[in-house]
């Protein structure tokens, strides 16, 4: 599935022209339908004649409403830009196709809408006006298809030219990393928190475990939609709209990221290559105040000139942006800058979560080029994020090659960075040491809620712990998990209390007392120690009673070939409390199965 952008000036009918395509009204505020005025981003969908389906977000053409086309048009396959017959470019057509241009979008069709208010004469003048725009951009070979919203003619060929550049468009990757740059935030009536933008570099399902960036808030997804249907599984390249649970709608808001947990991380500075647009009636200067558009976001910055005093009109530059509130900014992903009143030029992320440099540094400027032109090898490690991917989605020749040299280690069917592996190993251990600072007499934390807790697939986390187990960092014992050097200790107090409690197991073997019982971690203790075997309901026997008992329960089993209860209890001079507990705890652990009033012994597989 791809995603259509429209793009033009205001009032050259890109809201009608969606609207006779898709029979949708992407207009949805009151204002925006009473003043005719597209203001905020607008969606529908169409299917195409070969049955795909596609969305389509509608961006404001007024210039006042800059930010709010920004915020809608990064995440788009393929840009309709719209140009009225009748005015032919304008100035927002000019300064949204730059946009396009510096996105590098590159596949487009150019809609030359109103085209039954002009005779032939004037449509062949604006079709010459449309080409001569185009010249030099990503969309300079565009189809461009004379057609009106109003009337209709035209737009079956309109379709058929989208259909056409889709066809040679490739489907969006999947680095199984995904994220949602949000550019809407609402409640649902009956389904409580909805947020909508549209997803790359990975897939989502219903159910996952998800956090909001900046800010780091934790959600579930209740449910995914797409053009109004539920589904199972949102794929990268898709308008998604995701029902959260766990987290308020006053907490989200439009510039936000909806990422796995750990994948990606905010930056306060980015690194990168910046080029000019090329009519910009000025130079850019050093220091300068601009803001900085990326996704769904727009955050102030300074921009910091780092080969060059200034920037002439369509020039190309190293720079560094430092911003004022944190965004996320990946290596590779595409921005705009613009000071109050212009777009001032973009280009593409180098490096996020820059350091401070020193100007006119040739040592930098060397290293930002290698970057940016960067080996196979080196753009495969900065497309990955902080946790494990799965290997299947990655070029496998050069996944095996950083495996072999270890910038990449293999766990299972995922693979991960080494920093991406420390910091998941020091995540542990910060973790366990929680855990263990609350729970000193546990022998560890469930292995179960460690896996929660790092969000990882059970085979990745598998291998995981089993390395980090051979590196002596954590010990797992039975279903626990504890820092290697983690033993629980007992103060002379709880001792005491211990040894109190287990010799008044012992004095009554067969009937111990369960009005005595310590707290649950002393008796976890106990049990891993294996001082005792808590029976359930209570009960809990000494462990060498309990090991006579199981002896003796089992020689009458293979005696007799079965056994009641009141046979336990006679066997034991015990009550029936515990005989029962006895029994049900040996059919828990398979020793027997209850067949009506008798317990016959489980046969082995």
């Amino acid at each position: 599935m791809y995603v259509i952008g429209t793009a033009g000036h205001v009032d050259h009918g890109k809201s009608t022209l969606v609207q006779a395509l898709t029979g949708i009204d992407p207009d949805r505020w009151e204002e925006e339908k009473r003043r005719g005025l597209t203001i905020d981003l607008g969606f529908a969908w169409l299917t195409l004649p070969s049955g795909k389906e596609v969305s389509i977000v509608d961006v404001p053409g007024h210039e006042r409403f800059i930010k709010n086309m920004l915020a809608g048009v990064g995440g788009i396959d393929l840009a309709l830009l719209v140009i009225a017959a009748d005015e032919g470019v304008m100035p927002q057509t000019r300064e949204h196709l730059a946009i396009i241009d510096l996105l590098e979008i590159e596949r487009g069709v150019v809609a030359l809408t109103k085209a039954d208010l002009t005779d032939a004469e004037m449509l062949a003048l604006a079709e010459a006006d449309a080409r001569e725009a185009l010249a030099g951009t990503t969309l300079s070979a565009a189809p461009i298809v004379p057609c009106s919203g109003t009337t209709r003619d035209g737009l079956d060929a309109l379709v058929a030219a989208i259909e056409t550049q889709f066809a040679e468009t490739q489907p969006r990757h999947d680095t199984g990393r995904p994220r949602l740059p949000i550019d809407r935030a609402f409640t649902m009536p009956g389904f409580g928190t909805v947020v909508t933008g549209t997803l790359i570099d990975g897939a989502l399902r219903t159910g996952d475990q998800v956090e909001v960036l900046p800010g780091n808030a934790r959600a579930r997804i209740r449910g995914l939609q797409m053009h109004g249907r539920a589904v199972a599984l949102a794929e990268p390249g898709r308008r998604t709209a995701v029902n959260l649970s766990g987290i308020a709608v006053d907490d989200l808001h439009r510039g936000m990221v909806l990422a796995r947990p750990g994948t990606v991380r905010v930056t306060t500075s980015v690194d990168v290559q910046l080029k000019a647009v090329p009519y910009l009636g000025r130079v850019i200067r050093h220091n300068l105040t601009v803001t900085f558009h990326t996704g769904s976001a727009e955050v102030e910055g300074k921009l910091l000139l780092l080969d060059t005093r200034e920037v002439a009109p369509g020039a190309e530059v190293w720079a560094q942006i430092r911003l004022a509130t944190p965004a996320i900014a990946l290596p590779g992903d595409r921005f705009i800058v613009r000071d109050p009143n212009d777009t001032l030029g973009g280009g593409s992320v180098v490096v996020a979560d820059a350091p401070r440099h020193r100007r006119f540094d040739a040592d930098t400027i060397a290293q930002l080029e290698r970057l940016a032109v960067g080996s196979p090898e080196e753009a495969l490690l900065a497309s990955l994020g902080a946790v494990p991917v799965p290997v299947a989605s990655l070029d496998a020749a050069v996944a095996d090659s950083l495996v072999a040299s270890g910038r990449l280690l293999r766990l299972d069917s995922c693979v991960v960075t080494r920093p991406a592996f420390d910091a998941l190993s020091a995540r542990v251990q910060e973790v366990l040491s929680a855990y263990h600072a609350a729970a000193p007499l546990r022998p560890g934390m469930p292995r179960e809620e460690m896996r929660s807790r790092l969000a990882l697939p059970a085979d990745a986390y598998d291998a995981l712990i089993v390395r980090l187990a051979d590196d002596d960092i954590v010990v797992v014992r039975t279903n626990a998990l504890a820092i290697s050097d983690h033993e629980p200790a007992l103060s002379p107090e709880q001792q005491l209390i211990a040894e109190r409690y287990v010799a008044s197991l012992r004095a009554t073997p067969y009937s111990p007392p369960t009005d005595a019982r310590p707290d649950d971690d002393l008796l976890a203790l106990l049990e891993s120690r294996g001082e005792v075997v808590p029976a359930g309901d209570g009960v809990v026997f000494a462990a060498e009673a309990y090991r006579e008992m199981l002896a003796r329960i089992q020689a009458h089993l293979e005696e007799r070939g079965k056994i009641t209860l009141s046979e336990a209890r006679d066997m034991f001079g015990t009550s029936r409390k515990y005989a029962q507990a006895l029994l049900e705890h040996l059919d828990a652990k398979r020793v027997t199965r209850r067949v009506g009033d008798e317990r016959v012994p489980v046969k082995p597989p």
